[in-house]
């Protein structure tokens, strides 16, 4: 039964924006913030719960893992941020661990039907290795995967188009990541294939299509050079993610979900279109993609598998 609280165990950029954008939302009466840095974490809390009179009725707090006993959501951002010199793998190792610690005390006192949502980077192995380490089962446990890369091709899409984002269709696939693949084998406008619509309206060429792709895959470094952090849209998919659960609406999401045999994939976690509700993932769905597309996909599988290898799970 949905008790309308959500937790977050991380007030870093990415924690505290996701927290501020849930409570404008209005989805959740309690948002609970827990990190390491307890002052950080008050803070926020404190500074959110100034604006409460202006919000639906909200309670933001800061607390500890003990708060996650009767959460309906927790919300996982926490991470180790990348050394200088320092290799992926390395740095994976590092997160793992940490996720140990945080997954342990998360499960320590998280119901039973809770749903787990990894929003860390990077967010399909950590995704897997949350799906591991507490048990649950595996549509209880989803990563933020490529729904932001998703909505940032829409945007591209619009931007060359003109046509609302919301009436461009498209999906990024398979890892959030330098392997990720853009699904233009069912990407559509008004029902036109791209290459339709672009033929149409003369407004965009195939050449077009493959920059907006590489557009998307730079566009966190682009940022980064920019302003040292992504942490405004990742919150906005995060908020997006949590109200398909709480609403029990049944959307289709590109979240990061465990396959058992889809698409003859096994034993990772990677984005496709999957069916989010009250119970997280319902279904992925295995789509009629490209060949290429599905190519890419089982790439991007056999890249996660590898590095789950060298980790140890």
């Amino acid at each position: 039964m949905f008790k309308g609280k959500a937790v977050i165990v991380g007030a870093g950029a990415v924690g505290s924006t996701t927290a501020y954008t849930l409570m404008l939302s209005g989805l959740f009466k309690e948002i609970v913030l827990i990190d390491v840095n307890k002052d950080k974490a008050e803070g926020d809390a404190l500074d959110m719960s100034h604006g409460v009179s202006l919000v639906k009725p909200v309670v933001v707090t800061a607390g500890d893992y003990s708060d996650c006993k009767d959460a309906d959501i927790i919300i996982i951002t926490a991470g180790i941020p990348q050394k200088d010199g320092q290799t992926r793998l390395d740095l994976l190792k590092e997160n793992v661990e940490l996720f140990k610690k945080i997954i342990k005390s998360i499960m320590s006192y998280a119901p039973s039907d809770v749903i787990l949502m990894t929003v860390s980077n990077p967010v399909d192995i950590l995704t897997y290795v949350t799906y591991k380490l507490s048990g649950l089962k595996k549509n209880q446990v989803l990563g933020s995967g490529t729904v932001l890369d998703t909505s940032r091709l829409k945007y591209m899409i619009s931007k060359k188009t003109g046509v609302d984002a919301r009436n461009c269709h498209t999906y990024i696939i398979g890892e959030h990541g330098d392997s990720e693949v853009a699904a233009w084998s069912v990407t559509n406008i008004g029902g036109m294939t791209m290459h339709e619509f672009c033929k149409y309206t003369g407004k965009c060429d195939m050449n077009d299509l493959d920059k907006m792709y590489q557009d998307v895959k730079n566009a966190a470094y682009d940022i980064i050079s920019k302003k040292g952090a992504t942490y405004y849209a990742i919150a906005v998919a995060v908020s997006r993610i949590c109200e398909a659960i709480v609403g029990d609406e049944n959307s289709i999401l590109t979240v990061s979900g465990i396959f058992e045999g889809e698409y003859g994939i096994r034993d990772v976690a990677l984005s496709v279109p999957t069916m989010v509700g009250k119970g997280g993932v319902e279904r992925i769905f295995e789509v009629p993609f490209g060949k290429e597309e599905i190519k890419g996909l089982n790439d991007s599988a056999i890249t996660l598998s590898d590095l789950l290898r060298q980790i140890g799970m």
